[in-house]
């Protein structure tokens, strides 16, 4: 019984060691190291004075909780670069006196993605995502914040998808 248990024991170590190839979050960085992320300039219409720099922090935090990569200033093994080429709130819904009734803020970032260690994964490509909101609300302080957490959660893995994730 003993022997039977010491040979369980060790194939679930291998087991639990082998799966540290697998990444969870569907990311395979390769040989690559480094990351360099940077500023997307805001060359929106509308210009939010905070968007390039939330946005920014959002994508670099994704990139380095999901992945191994050390960010660096310059020289990066995968390079991201872009802007923000769309900040934009319409009207989704209409009450019986065509007054709106809930907004839509939508956020279009263009990115260009180079692997300087496998070209063949390069990209240039533009995401966006949107947040709806009731138009009775203005978009300030807790609204903004979550409209931007909604929508830079989906652009960041989106762009993180199209980089790393070979599906």
């Amino acid at each position: 019984m003993k022997k039977l248990l010491y040979i369980v024991f060790i194939l679930g170590i291998l087991t639990l060691q082998n799966c540290g190839i697998y990444s969870f979050t569907g990311g395979s960085v390769g040989d690559a190291k480094t990351i360099q992320i940077n500023y997307f300039l805001n060359n929106a219409s509308y210009v939010e004075p905070s968007l390039s720099n939330v946005f920014i922090r959002a994508l670099e935090n994704r990139f380095l909780q999901q992945t191994n990569l050390n960010l660096v200033k310059s020289g990066g093994d995968l390079f991201l670069t872009g802007e923000i080429t769309d900040y934009r709130i319409t009207p989704t819904a209409a009450t019986a006196d065509q007054k709106a009734a809930q907004n839509r803020l939508i956020i279009r970032v263009k990115v260009h993605f180079e692997n300087r260690l496998d070209e063949e994964k390069n990209f240039d490509k533009t995401f966006s995502h949107f947040y709806e909101y009731p138009a009775d609300k203005l978009l300030v302080g807790s609204i903004l914040e979550e409209a931007y957490n909604v929508i830079l959660e989906r652009i960041t893995q989106d762009i993180f998808n199209e980089a790393l994730a070979q599906w």
